[in-house]
């Protein structure tokens, strides 16, 4: 027959498991918290939207490449958009922290109540393309002629032109030239076929048709630097609103500097132009090293006071030509267009 233990023993017992088990959390918890403490800082995020084969899609896989935001404590996120009105409504929906546009378009939010601010991202513009062999050898000669024009009527290119056109040559291009508006591609395989005598068109895709032979008539800086405008003044940037970048300043200082540092590799390493061809759309070595030079030709140098008072001026010219339709209703840019904190 089994005897009995005393029940105090049992009791006894019980209280030692317990106070063993106790101690096995308490050193549970220890570990992690010292896991906790040994582990990097929670890393910040951006959610970036750009567009497929989009420049910032360069610079981001750049940056992603060598690791420059991972590095720092910054996770990218990058969201694909179809285009610069998906890019423009996700940043006002919140459904992306940054985009790329121009100072024009962050003005005008402004004047209207939004709090979106911009910082540098590329001077790169458009340029007027004709094929090699044609007869017009200035901006005069358009006057008659089958003018292809990238975007629509506000397109900044297309206003800057029609600024010079008035104010150096005293025409109006708006009137001489047979404009068609319309996509990039399209228009370069209309000017290709013969169905237009000239094209303006954004800048990588100037690139692509002098590689193919075609010659650049007239750069759009060339026109800014006519109407005594830097030529390379970035008319194109990061986008964020204010509130963001307060909540963020950290993430977005990281950012900055990251995408600083992607410049400066595409700027000196034409092994990474080589790497990153498939994302240019480049159909040859002869695009990949034009849109490489004319990449490189964009990337800002310079943002102060002197950058900025010129962009004033410049939105004072555009907001002339192009009126209420592309700035509403404020004539002068609005304060706080330009994130204060980013000047070099």
């Amino acid at each position: 027959m089994s005897r009995r233990r005393p029940r105090a023993v049992v009791l006894g017992e019980a209280f030692e498991g317990s106070n063993l088990l106790i101690l096995r959390v308490i050193s549970l918890v220890l570990a992690v918290v010292c896991i906790a403490d040994a582990a990097p800082a929670a890393e910040g995020v951006i959610r970036v939207g750009s567009l497929r084969y989009g420049t910032l899609s360069w610079q981001l896989d750049v940056i992603a490449n060598h690791g420059l935001d991972r590095k720092e404590g910054l996770k990218i996120e990058p969201l694909e958009l179809a285009g610069a009105p998906s890019a423009q409504l996700a940043l006002q929906a919140g459904r992306v922290d940054l985009i790329v546009s121009d100072w024009l378009w962050v003005s005008r939010q402004r004047a209207e109540g939004g709090d979106l601010t911009f910082i540098p991202f590329s001077s790169a513009i458009g340029g007027l393309v004709v094929p090699s062999a044609s007869p017009i050898r200035n901006v005069a000669g358009l006057a008659g002629k089958r003018l292809g024009i990238a975007g629509s009527a506000l397109d900044k290119s297309w206003l800057v032109l029609r600024l010079f056109a008035r104010t150096g040559l005293g025409i109006d291009l708006d009137a001489p030239a047979v404009r068609s508006f319309g996509a990039p591609p399209l228009l370069s395989a209309a000017l290709t076929e013969g169905r237009l005598d000239a094209v303006l068109t954004y800048w990588p895709f100037v690139a692509k048709l002098e590689a193919r032979g075609m010659r650049r008539l007239f750069s759009i800086g060339d026109a800014l630097a006519a109407l005594g405008i830097p030529a390379d003044l970035p008319l194109t940037g990061y986008v964020v609103s204010d509130r963001w970048a307060d909540d963020n300043q950290t993430a977005l200082d990281i950012f900055v500097g990251a995408t600083r540092q992607a410049n400066a590799v595409l700027a000196a390493s034409d092994a990474e132009w080589e790497r990153i061809a498939p994302l240019t759309g480049a159909a040859d070595p002869a695009e990949l090293i034009k849109l490489r030079d004319a990449y490189r030709d964009g990337i800002p140098r310079r943002w102060g006071v002197v950058e900025r008072e010129a962009a004033a001026r410049l939105y004072r010219l555009l907001a002339d030509i192009g009126g209420a339709p592309l700035v509403g209703s404020s004539p002068t840019l609005a304060s706080g267009t330009f994130l204060d904190s980013v000047r070099y």
